[in-house]
């Protein structure tokens, strides 16, 4: 199967998508495609990277990735054996170029350039009941559905998923290079990465891979992967609370328990301690 683009499977004449994907792991390849997603995490845990973030996901969670932004998830089998996700596609030229930009629902402009950059929103009831009545539904009550998802999506608290998307679409080789990378550090992350190692698995020379990257997640890859660290250190804190934190620094791939507390402060806005007495 192709890295990228990646084709939603649907019928003749169908413009709005409805999916529910019961598997040990989400689909874990980087890939776009030019339907905006709106998925509710039914069953699991893990992270997902949109553009040049990566976030974690959890039960209950609603996530919003537009039009041909790329993405891959990472799920987590230790704290789910199995994943549940229901998911709306649809293109903002579904139901008619013109249905959008109708009088009534121009306030929608907002959500659409919002997912652009890819949404989070936390446990929302309202949402979780919209989600779970969509298989029982026909095909004009779905598309009615949508329009109620969307308005309760925008008057919900929520975060972006990420800060920068590269403009033009992956190239087929280019979603497997960076497949490549996202996965080998997903992977390996709580080992020591060098510059060489990582250009290799793009099949490029360290140079030409820094500038790759940075052009592509406005972002260098060490950068990256100090916050793949950061977001599995999360994980460590919120799973084993009597685990000392400078084992969760360890295992997480730092070697310097100062450095762990600064980055995880610059990133999260609280040090390792606070961030478990949250929980």
């Amino acid at each position: 199967m192709k890295v990228l683009p990646f084709k939603i499977p649907k019928q003749e004449q169908q413009s709005l998508v409805y999916q529910e994907d019961r598997v040990d792991v989400f689909y874990d390849q980087l890939h776009q495609h030019e339907e905006i997603q709106i998925s509710y995490i039914v069953k699991g845990y893990g992270s997902i990277i949109v553009g040049d973030t990566i976030s974690s996901y959890e039960p209950n969670d609603v996530l919003v990735i537009g039009g041909n932004v790329p993405h891959v998830f990472k799920s987590d089998p230790d704290m789910s054996p199995d994943s549940v996700m229901l998911t709306l596609f649809f293109t903002r030229n579904s139901f008619g170029r013109d249905f959008f930009n109708s009088p009534e629902l121009r306030e929608m402009e907002a959500f659409f350039k919002e997912s652009e950059l890819g949404l989070i929103l936390p446990a929302s009831k309202k949402l979780a009941i919209r989600f779970n009545k969509l298989h029982r539904m026909n095909r004009i009550k779905r598309v009615a559905s949508l329009l109620n998802i969307i308005d309760t999506i925008m008057n919900a608290k929520r975060s972006k998923l990420s800060t920068f998307v590269y403009g033009k679409k992956y190239t087929d080789d280019e979603g497997k290079r960076m497949s490549a990378v996202f996965q080998h550090a997903m992977e390996n992350f709580h080992e020591q990465i060098s510059l060489e190692e990582i250009a290799e698995k793009a099949s490029m020379t360290r140079n030409a891979f820094c500038r790759y990257f940075k052009k592509r997640t406005n972002k260098t890859f060490f950068q990256f992967l100090i916050e793949i660290r950061i977001e599995n250190a999360c994980k460590l804190l919120y799973k084993n609370k009597d685990m000392p934190i400078a084992s969760v620094a360890e295992l997480c791939g730092f070697q310097n328990i100062t450095n762990f507390n600064r980055k995880f402060k610059e990133l999260k806005g609280v040090t390792p301690s606070q961030y478990r007495s949250q929980f």
